[in-house]
């Protein structure tokens, strides 16, 4: 969907020419919500344990960020949080172990695509073993904002949303 409304200022940008436009927490924008205009199309992930954030190293775009991605047909938001979770980085969650965060308004590359999405985050007391994937070649729990192994980009509007979820 190319959305042809006036866009604000940036909260963050980052690499691939990705923008995050605005984040609603749930309080604004409950999970259960929908906006005709505003329909939600991805989910992202922050799962921590111990204090450190899971990222994923996505093969495609050569850039660190949370796991999540599309929301398929017929399936809701948060099962899509827990399906693209498991596929990208096989942690077993439930549903009902996330906790809805809010929405975010992004937009994407030189199309300046508009793309809506919702956070979800959960806590882990004990991670699965990673094995790479067809999508996501490595997994880092990451505290703060420490460089991750091999280096390569980090999606800087994933770091943003870390920080709006909190501890």
């Amino acid at each position: 969907m190319t959305d042809r409304r006036p866009q604000p200022a940036p909260l963050v940008t980052g690499p691939r020419e990705m923008a995050l436009l605005s984040f609603h927490d749930a309080r604004e924008r409950p999970e259960d919500a929908r906006y005709e205009d505003e329909p939600m199309g991805y989910v992202l992930v922050v799962l921590r344990h111990r204090g450190r954030v899971l990222m994923v190293y996505e093969r495609e775009r050569e850039c660190w960020e949370l796991p999540g991605g599309g929301i398929e047909p017929g399936e809701t938001p948060r099962d899509a949080a827990v399906r693209e979770l498991r596929e990208e980085t096989g942690q077993l969650l439930e549903p009902e172990a996330l906790r809805f965060v809010g929405r975010t308004c992004t937009s994407l590359g030189a199309s300046r695509r508009v793309l809506y999405g919702g956070v979800f985050a959960a806590e882990t007391d004990s991670p699965r073993v990673f094995a790479p994937n067809s999508e996501v070649s490595a997994v880092h729990w990451r505290q703060g904002v420490e460089p991750l192994p091999g280096g390569g980009m980090v999606q800087t509007v994933d770091e943003y949303i870390v920080e709006l979820c909190g501890e």
